[in-house]
Order: C-alpha cells, then structure tokens, then sequence
C-alpha cells in the first residue's frame, strides 16, 4: 500500500493564500470603498450632501432584475466558499475549525441576537451623530423597487453579506493569522480594520463604528472559536436595516 505523504504548507504559501482569498472579495471592496470616499470628498458639495446607496436596482424589467440580484448574491458567496475549501486542508473539519456546524445551535441564536443588541443600539446613535457633523454620506439601506420579490432579495442579501463578512474578514482571516503566528492585538486591530475600510464609501461614521464593531467580533471569536454567532448577528442587523428601510415610512429615516 502506498502511503501519500502531504508537506506541511509553508507560512509564505499561507501568506499569500489569504492575499489571494481577500483580493477577491472584501479587500477588493475595501480598494473601491477608497476610491469612492475620494471621489465624494473631492465632488462638488459637502459629504452629507451625497448618497451612499445599497441593494440598488439592476434593471427596469422586474424579473431581470430578479435574475440580477440573484446572480450578485450567488456569486459574492463563491469566496466563502473558497475559504472553506482552503481550510479544509488544514487537520479537522473546516466547519468547526470556524465554528460553523449545529453544535450549539440555540446558543448561537441566542448569543446572536445578543450581539446585535449590543451593537446596533450604540450602531444607530453613532450613525446619528455622525449625520449631524455631516461625517458620512447620506445611507439607503435599499433602493429596490416595491415588488413581490423584493423583501425575500433583501433577506437574502443580508444573509449574504452576513455570511461573507463574518466567515472571511474574522474566521479565515483569524486563523490564518494565527497559523502565521501573529499576535492577537495585530489580528483583532487588522480584521476591525478591514471591516471598517470597505465601509468608508459610506463615510467616516461609518469606518468608525464598523472598527468597534471588528474588535467587539474579532474578540469573541478569538474567545469562543464560533463564527456562527457572528454571522446571526450580521444578518439580523441587516434584515432590520434593509426590510425596515423597504418597508417603513421613508420621513423615518431622514436621519440617516
């Protein structure tokens, strides 16, 4: 019987993995997060003057638009995939390396739902402030028109990015970070940063408090190994911006 033997993966070859793995998802967005401050901040008028627009429409023909939006959401959920696929080569199961699987599935939720208490309250009244000292740009959580299918994109969407934030910028990353022997101050402070850098298009306020937000996650996840509750409390946060965004009197959210 033939024994295959696996080399152990160099820290360079690591390195330069996860280069690969964020330059294809939110370290791509974090470059275009930068050039779009730029470009606010050098247009005519002042920052809280222009918009930061999110889950936009892609077409006048509703069920194009559909298909669109279906499409962006699949495919902006290929790199979690690689992720998972990279680490499946380290020793154990990828998912629970992450903290993935439906081991503890009431603690998640619970812990999740928790988590998006305690950030989305003190959330809200940073966004306040940083609207009055016209910090940031003007936000639409959701600019889709009024369709039958346009709550389900939205949860969807927020799942989405849920899941692609939570498991690359804080599960991957966390431990690739650790197999390079970084240490845990460098880790939390590059992970809150990268959060806060590819939300900059929306403005200072929030870069911000998306870096509260990094170090409140990256630090419960160095302490629970479970990304799970992360990505529950993502989602919830979302689901409540963009559906209550779609949903609600538009004169509500004039603070924004």
């Amino acid at each position: 019987m033939t024994v295959e033997l696996t080399r152990p993966v160099s820290r360079r070859t690591l390195g330069t993995e996860t280069l690969l793995v964020l330059g294809l998802s939110l370290g791509q967005s974090a470059v275009y997060a930068a050039v779009s401050i730029i470009a606010k901040l050098t247009a005519e008028g002042p920052l809280s003057a222009q918009t930061a627009a999110l889950n936009t429409s892609r077409s006048a023909r509703p069920y194009l638009d559909l298909t669109y939006q279906l499409l962006g959401i699949a495919f902006a959920l290929l790199p979690v995939l690689l992720a998972v696929h990279l680490l499946a080569r380290d020793p154990g199961d990828p998912a629970r390396t992450l903290g993935m699987d439906a081991r503890r599935p009431g603690s998640d939720l619970v812990r999740g739902v928790g988590l998006a208490a305690l950030i989305g309250l003190p959330g809200l009244a940073l966004f306040w402030a940083a609207a009055q000292l016209g910090v940031n740009a003007s936000l639409v959580p959701a600019a889709l028109p009024a369709l039958w299918w346009t709550v389900p994109v939205l949860i969807l969407a927020a799942v989405q990015n849920s899941l692609l934030e939570e498991v690359i910028v804080v599960g991957y990353l966390t431990t690739r970070l650790r197999q390079l022997q970084w240490r845990v101050g460098a880790i939390v402070a590059t992970s809150a940063l990268l959060r806060a850098s590819y939300h900059l298009y929306q403005g200072f306020g929030a870069f911000v408090g998306n870096a509260v937000m990094g170090v409140v996650f990256s630090l419960f996840y160095l302490r629970t190994r479970r990304v799970m509750p992360l990505v529950v409390a993502h989602a919830v946060l979302d689901i409540f911006a963009f559906v209550g965004y779609a949903l609600l009197p538009r004169e509500w959210f004039d603070w924004l």
